[in-house]
Formats: structure tokens, C-alpha cells, sequence
């Protein structure tokens, strides 16, 4: 530590020990009354504290009970898909019935084969393309 960051932590010392010192000569009430007047200053924070909690609790739960009969909508929902699926069983079922049945070799002999025509090349760099009709 340097000289002057030693001269500066034991004046700090005495100049904290010196004012400690003279506030207590100096206070205009005795020790118990002014622990009795920080009590009542810490009970009125808390108190504070205790109120503005229950109030912060009491907003979140109308919060929650607001969004809850999204729920019941939610629910809803999932109900009418579910629904909406076993329909579309049924009709699978119902087309399948009516569908002429045919053997892979059936399909295989009617299908054609495609020829697969080799991809163009794209260029490097294509100029922007202009949409039709706004030709000037």
C-alpha cells in the first residue's frame, strides 16, 4: 500500500471514530429512546413491505383467473379437432371401401416411365426479372 492510501484508510478510521463520538455526546435523546424510534421506523418498513405484497399477490391471482377460461377454450378446441379427425377416419374408410381394388402389378403396368431430363444450368448472376404489366 502507498503512503498516501495509508494516510487515507487511518484518517478515515479517526474521522469515523471522531463523529461516532460526537454524535453520542451530542444526541438529543438517549440510547433507548433512539432504538425504540428505529424499531418503529423498521416495523412501519415492514408493515410497508407486507402490504405491498399482499396487494402484489392479489393482482397476479385476478391475472390468473382472468386467463384461466382460456383453459376451458383451449379445451374446447382440442375437443372439436378430435372430432374433426374421426371424421376424416370415417371418410378415409368409407373412400377405401369404394375404391376398385388393384395389384401392385396392375398400377407397375399402366405407369408410364419418366425420363429424368438433365437440370439447367443456372447462370451466375440473373438480372432482376420484371413483374408482367409493369413494362414502361
Amino acid at each position: 500500500m502507498s503512503n498516501k492510501g495509508l494516510f487515507f484508510a487511518v484518517g478515515s478510521a479517526l474521522g469515523a471514530a471522531a463523529g461516532f463520538a460526537v454524535g453520542v455526546m451530542l444526541a438529543p435523546r438517549s440510547g433507548a429512546e433512539s432504538r425504540a424510534m428505529a424499531a418503529d421506523a423498521m416495523n412501519d418498513a415492514w408493515d410497508t413491505a407486507v402490504d405491498t405484497y399482499e396487494h402484489g399477490s392479489k393482482a397476479v391471482a385476478d391475472k390468473i383467473n382472468e386467463v384461466r377460461p382460456v383453459s376451458a377454450t383451449t379445451d374446447e378446441l382440442r375437443a372439436k379437432v378430435d372430432a374433426a379427425r374421426e371424421r376424416m377416419d370415417q371418410l378415409r374408410e368409407t373412400l377405401a371401401g369404394m375404391a376398385p381394388t388393384a395389384d401392385a402389378a396392375d398400377v407397375e403396368a399402366k405407369v408410364e416411365p419418366v425420363a429424368e431430363e438433365p437440370a439447367p444450368e443456372a447462370p451466375a448472376e440473373e438480372p432482376a426479372a420484371e413483374e408482367p404489366g409493369t413494362e414502361e
